[in-house]
């Protein structure tokens, strides 16, 4: 049911545009976290020595007890919205006694302990070879010692939640990362002379970071492409989606490909109905797509007034709105500038006020601004993907005329972008189990291939 400010309920005529896909302009690039670059040194280390470039440290206490170890943390927390964070040391000399450690602490970690011997943390400690984490007791035997010369990393596996080790680019092991928290870089050294450099990224890592970043996502699509989805399931949801947009001739196209290779299979009622809604008006949805796709917006105003004449008797509604800004953006492609400004005072100016349009009609009016609006922050609504928008707009309100549809909203997406919906719950829900941790799934991205895309999608988008 919508509410007051989109219309009538059971009507799609003053819809909100969020609710047809829009998004203003290209979408706004997920804000890079900071990571750690180097060594903090505002808080409290009385016993290191750190050099100005705050890349190195060196013991210079007396080792006479377990609470005069050198410690310190990265500069920042280890960002979290990545699969994987990882950084390196360089043992350049052991010292006396070899006490040197890598691992992780919380913001709350004393500096005169090692990691892994206060709560919260965890320490892959060198004079041993065994894992701390949280008591100050050692675990089994983790890995191998380390020692001079020795290249030594810490990580975390979002995706596994799981804090990793390596030692001269081999991976040593892992354990469960049972902290939820932000979680620092850190390092220790607890005995005279002991010299390290760390490397949070400036130059490259001894160990194959990125390879092991490629093998967590291989085993996580291994898994995805265990499951078993009968072809006959993948089959309907393509033809429903080509039925739906009025795909005419890419229909027929998929028909005859696909030809007898699916095993018949009795639709049960549901998908009958559901095929039924979506074949509803295929010609007119592909007539009106196309002039609609062509920029023929005049031509596409006349077929709806001719077949669907009780979508467009209301002026102001959000299909009347979109079919007008169109019209009114082809003249500025054209380069029919003055037309275009009648256009809009004779067409748009009756929309200024409304609320949920305001943006889509300040960016249609922004382009006469520029001498080049294509290359301007609204150069979006110059594109196809705005036709298409249109295009879509329309067929939703045709499909909603089928006196079998119940639920006008259900109008709005396929069968197809409800599962990709779907699918982006499930990883948000995942992300969230995780204590907001992992790499942010985006669909929209991930269907455009990792570049940026048009705004205008009808699929759903998560950040």
């Amino acid at each position: 049911m919508l509410n007051n400010e989109e219309g009538v309920s059971g009507s799609l005529s003053r819809i909100s545009l969020a609710r047809l896909g829009w998004r203003r302009g290209v979408e706004d690039p997920v804000e890079e976290e900071q990571a750690p670059t180097y060594l903090n040194t505002t808080t409290n280390c009385p016993f290191l020595v750190i050099s100005t470039d705050k890349l190195s440290a060196q013991y210079n206490g007396e080792a006479r007890h377990g609470y005069d170890v050198g410690a310190i943390q990265g500069n920042c927390a280890a960002p979290v919205r990545k699969l994987l964070y990882y950084f390196e040391i360089y043992v350049k000399d052991k010292g006396q006694k070899g006490y040197v450690s890598i691992g992780f602490t919380d913001q709350h970690f004393k500096m005169t302990r090692q990691p892994g011997w206060e709560p919260n943390s965890f320490g892959y400690h060198g004079d041993d070879g065994c894992l701390y984490h949280g008591n100050g007791k050692a675990s089994e035997p983790f890995g191998p010692k380390f020692t001079t010369g020795d290249t030594v990393g810490a990580g975390i596996n979002y995706a596994s939640q799981t804090v990793f080790f390596t030692k001269n680019g081999k991976l040593v092991g892992s354990t469960p990362k049972d902290v939820k928290g932000p979680l620092y870089p850190t390092i220790g050294l607890h005995s005279p002379n002991e010299k390290m450099d760390v490397n949070f990224g400036q130059r490259p890592f001894v160990f194959d970071i990125e390879q092991l970043a490629q093998e967590e996502r291989e085993k996580r699509q291994t898994i995805i492409e265990k499951v078993s989805l009968p072809l006959s399931v993948s089959h309907w949801i393509v033809r429903s989606y080509l039925l739906h947009y009025g795909y005419k001739e890419t229909l027929a196209s998929f028909d005859t490909a696909s030809g007898n290779t699916f095993p018949p299979v009795l639709p049960t009622p549901q998908e009958n109905n559901s095929l039924d809604i979506v074949s509803y008006a295929l010609d007119q949805r592909k007539i009106l797509r196309q002039l609609i796709r062509n920029g023929d917006v005049d031509s596409a105003f006349k077929k709806l007034r001719e077949w669907y004449p009780q979508l467009v008797q209301d002026d102001m509604s959000t299909i009347c709105f979109l079919l007008h800004c169109q019209k009114y953006i082809e003249l500025v492609m054209k380069g029919m500038l003055e037309s275009a400004v009648n256009y809009a005072r004779s067409e748009l100016t009756r929309f200024f006020g409304v609320k949920y349009l305001e943006d889509l009609l300040q960016d249609c009016l922004a382009l006469l601004a520029y001498e080049e609006p294509a290359k301007s922050s609204v150069g979006y609504l110059l594109s196809l993907a705005q036709r298409e928008l249109v295009a879509d707009a329309v067929n939703a309100m045709v499909l909603s005329t089928n006196p079998a549809v119940q639920n006008p909203e259900s109008c709005l997406q396929s069968s197809l972008e409800r599962l990709l919906r779907q699918l982006t719950a499930c990883c948000l829900e995942r992300r969230l189990l995780n204590g907001g941790q992992g790499e942010i799934f985006c669909l929209h991205k991930m269907l455009h291939g990792g570049k940026e895309g048009s705004c205008f999608t009808p699929v759903c988008q998560i950040h």
